[in-house]
């Protein structure tokens, strides 16, 4: 009797959580994140997808309120400091984030973790 070829196994299809991971990592992990999502869309890759993208956005328009104020004498330094404290908040958020991506959760972001899934709903 002649033993049958073995065949190729197929690669597990991923449940989500590398999808979730790498969308926490730079602009260009997330832009990674969302081409693997494409091929492989799982609720929990979508879920992170929308959080850190949301992240990101607020971090930026943060970003860009500091570039107003920055010029502007007693009021810039005031919210120099605001927005300083914006972004340390932001950084404990995106930790927190990539926390429960690396956990398997679908757990959002204190504050704007539900505000975030409405807005960027169509990112599925």
């Amino acid at each position: 009797m002649e033993n049958p070829a073995p065949t190729p196994q197929q690669p597990a299809k991923d449940d989500g959580k590398t999808i979730a991971i790498v969308s926490y990592l730079t602009l260009i992990g997330w832009i990674i994140a969302y081409v693997m999502h494409g091929s492989n869309k799982t609720k929990i890759g979508a879920y992170h997808l929308r959080q850190s993208l949301g992240l990101g956005i607020i971090g930026v328009g943060l970003w860009i309120l500091s570039m107003v104020f920055i010029f502007i004498p007693v009021l810039g330094m005031i919210m120099y400091w605001l927005i300083n404290i914006s972004f340390l908040g932001l950084l404990v958020f995106w930790i927190l984030g990539l926390v429960a991506a690396a956990n398997g959760e679908e757990k959002p972001v204190p504050v704007l973790g539900e505000m975030i899934q409405k807005l960027l709903a169509g990112i599925n």
